[in-house]
Order: C-alpha cells, then sequence, then structure tokens
C-alpha cells in the first residue's frame, strides 16, 4: 500500500513539475549551461522533458551542439521517464479496474511502453472439445466433397461459356506442374505444423483452433461453389460436364474426393469448385498458424512460411486452376478470419463486451474458447507423458495416491 502510495506521488511529481522544478533538475544532473536554454527560453515544464527524444536535442529550436552533453541528457531523460512509467505501471498492477489511458496527455508518439502481454490463466486442454472440433471440419470435408460432385455436374460448356477475362491468366503462360508443385508446398508445410503441433505444450487448443477456422471456411466455400458456376478458367483443363447418376454414385465419387483430400497428387481431378480455391485456404492457415505457434526468434522459419505461401498462390495460378479472384478471397477471407479469430481468443475485454452479438454470430467461438482469457503462450514439452495424462483426465481417470511409508 505504501509502495503504491509513493509511486503515484512520483508519478503525478513529475507530471506536474514546472519550469523552475525542471530547471534544478537540470543542474543537478551536471547542466546548469541549459538551464537557461530550456526553461527560461523554451518554458520546457516535466511533461514536454519526459516527451524530449534525442532528435529534439539536436535539431532546431534547441539545437545542443555538444554530442557528448546531448548522449549524457537523454541519458537522464531515459532513465527519469522509464523511472516514472516503471512506477505507473506497480501503480496499474496494483488496481484490478485501472485505466489503460496515457499517461501523457499528447506524448503517445514519444513516450514507449513496455506492454505486457496477457497470457491466458486457463490452458485446459479440453480434449473433448478438440474431439468435436475435429468431428466439425471432418464432416464439413465430407459436405464439401458432395458439393464438388455437384459442381461438377453443372460445369458450363467451354464452347458456349468460353474462360473469363482475368489479367493474371491472360499475361503469364500456362505451367503445368506448377500446380503439383503447390500441392507439394502444401505437404511440406503440414509436416512443419504437425511437427510443431507435436512439441508445442497446447496442442490440443492449437488443433481445436485449426480445426474449427478450417470447417467454417470450407463450409462457406461449399455454399459459394454451389450458388455460382464459373466457367472453366482455361481451356487445358479439358473439364466437361459429367453426370455421376444416381445419389450412391455421387457419395462414392464424394468419398473418392475426401480420401484423396481434393488433391491432384492423390490422383483426384475436380471441375467447377473454382470459388473459391480451397489450396489457398490451406497454404494461408498453415502459414498464419505456423509464424503465430512458433517462437518469434524463429524469423527464418517464418521469412520461409510466408514465402512458401505466396509462392503456392503464385504457382496456382500458374497452373491456371483457379481466377485470379479466387486466389485473392481465399486469402483474404482467411487471413481476416484468423486474425479476428485470434483478436477476440486474445483479448478478454472484447469477448465480454458483446456477448450477446458474439454467440449469435459466432457459436463456434464462443464454445470452443469460452474458457481461454488470453494470449496462449507458445511453450514446448516431451508430449508423450502429458498425452497420455491429459487423456486419462479428460475421460475422468485420476491417478491414484501413493500411501504414505513410514
Amino acid at each position: 500500500m505504501a509502495s503504491s502510495t509513493r509511486s503515484k506521488m512520483k508519478t503525478a511529481s513529475v507530471k506536474n513539475w514546472n519550469c523552475q522544478k525542471v530547471k534544478e533538475w537540470i543542474k543537478n544532473n551536471g547542466f546548469p549551461q541549459y538551464a537557461e536554454t530550456f526553461c527560461d527560453t523554451h518554458k520546457i515544464d516535466g511533461q514536454v522533458l519526459l516527451s524530449l527524444t534525442e532528435k529534439d536535442l539536436k535539431q532546431p529550436p534547441l539545437q545542443l551542439s555538444v554530442l557528448g552533453d546531448i548522449k549524457k541528457l537523454m541519458f537522464h531523460i531515459t532513465a527519469l521517464r522509464s523511472e516514472v512509467l516503471g512506477s505507473e505501471s506497480n501503480e496499474l498492477g496494483s488496481t484490478e479496474n485501472s485505466s489503460e489511458d496515457e499517461l501523457f496527455t499528447g506524448t503517445q508518439d514519444f513516450i514507449t511502453r513496455k506492454v505486457k502481454i496477457h497470457h491466458s490463466h486457463h490452458l485446459d486442454p479440453e480434449i473433448w472439445k478438440t474431439v468435436l472440433s475435429f468431428i466439425y471440419v471432418f464432416t464439413v470435408f465430407l459436405i464439401t466433397a458432395f458439393i464438388m460432385v455437384i459442381v461438377h455436374e453443372r460445369v458450363p460448356d467451354v464452347e458456349k461459356y468460353p474462360p473469363l477475362p482475368d489479367i493474371f491468366l491472360d499475361n503469364v503462360p500456362f505451367i503445368p506442374w506448377a500446380f503439383h508443385a503447390a500441392e507439394l508446398i502444401g505437404m511440406g508445410m503440414g509436416a512443419v505444423w504437425i511437427t510443431t503441433l507435436f512439441f508445442h505444450k497446447h496442442r490440443f487448443i492449437l488443433m481445436r483452433r485449426m480445426f474449427s477456422l478450417l470447417g467454417t471456411l470450407f463450409l462457406l466455400r461449399s455454399v459459394c461453389m454451389l450458388i455460382t458456376s464459373l466457367s472453366v478458367p482455361s481451356e487445358h483443363l479439358a473439364c466437361e460436364k459429367k453426370s455421376y447418376g444416381d445419389i450412391w454414385a455421387k457419395l462414392k465419387r464424394a468419398f473418392e474426393i475426401w480420401s484423396g483430400l481434393g488433391m491432384t497428387t492423390t490422383g483426384v481431378r475436380t471441375c467447377g469448385d473454382y470459388m473459391f480455391s480451397g489450396h489457398t485456404v490451406i497454404l494461408t492457415m498453415l502459414n498464419f498458424f505456423i509464424t503465430e505457434y512458433t517462437p518469434r526468434k524463429l524469423y527464418y522459419l517464418h521469412t520461409c512460411s510466408w514465402m512458401a505461401n505466396m509462392f503456392g498462390v503464385f504457382l496456382i495460378l500458374a497452373a491456371h486452376e483457379h481466377y485470379s479472384i479466387d486466389v485473392f478471397v481465399a486469402f483474404y477471407l482467411t487471413s481476416r478470419l484468423f486474425l479476428y479469430y485470434h483478436t477476440l481468443a486474445n483479448n478478454r475485454s472484447l469477448m465480454d463486451r458483446d456477448k450477446g452479438r458474439r454467440r449469435f454470430w459466432f457459436p463456434l467461438f464462443s464454445f470452443f474458447e469460452s474458457k481461454c482469457d488470453g494470449v496462449v503462450p507458445n511453450e514446448f514439452e516431451w508430449p508423450v507423458p502429458r498425452m497420455i495424462e491429459g487423456i486419462k483426465n479428460s475421460f475422468g481417470y485420476a491417478t491414484p495416491l501413493k500411501p504414505k511409508t513410514n
């Protein structure tokens, strides 16, 4: 309590220094030659003092000419600023509902704050929710595969409906191996993500988030494909309307697409599923999850992940498998949904502000993130013992206590 009071007094004191107090501070720190310039000429008070930068000292109107004095004076100003901001941080930390406004009005551009990341206090794996999210994405993928069969039966005739004008496709030549290369890039990124999941301490939360996001995006993709059938983007695809007969034949074809993950590498060939690109969704989602849930210091990995994402998108277009709008919409929706989801998940205040509306528009998010109240930290471990323990706890198997021995 006494510490909080002293911190508050220190903060208020420096903030309210007048020019005379600043003059005394400058003299006490060994710069009497600048006291008159600072205080009498330029009317620098405590608030202005704390907002000064090295650039302010070097440039007019102060325009100090001695480099050593500039560096030393800036050192003392920075120390004073750190002391005041540190005192304010202690004050904020001791008050549960304290204000988060800036300490000095009008100086946000000059004062750098150390922002403490609020990590979640509830990091229960909730494996049963992860299982439900897997069932959700599993079901959506089956629905998507069936919709792909339906849209193949509705592919417009190429002779009657030629490829639409497209700035990229009209100016970039067709590369036969490009789509296969894009899928190989996706498999490589998938391997990196699976490795990350294997060692990440909070792997079940991460899987739950990925499954829910992918399920939502592919469900939206199914609706878009079903609503409008676009003409084939390139004549080399040789797509023709194809009838699969009765419902059982369609279900069989849907299972073939689903089991082959919709990839040409596994022998799956589909037509009509253009709006929007599922391959771009996967590449972009993997990129965002890899960069979000691996340590910040692995910047080479993050750079490679972004390059793989961008290069994979380019190869999809170079293969003339999708219109440019298909790829653009896929990237935009995936990135925005990922960022929006994580912004809500990482900020409890945003989650609590409009609970009713959030539950209506984002029921899956409200359910899967009901216990999360902050950022999921990137912590890693050897997973096998913890996974066994987590599975036992999730299904109600408690580890028996060993009897005490005298």
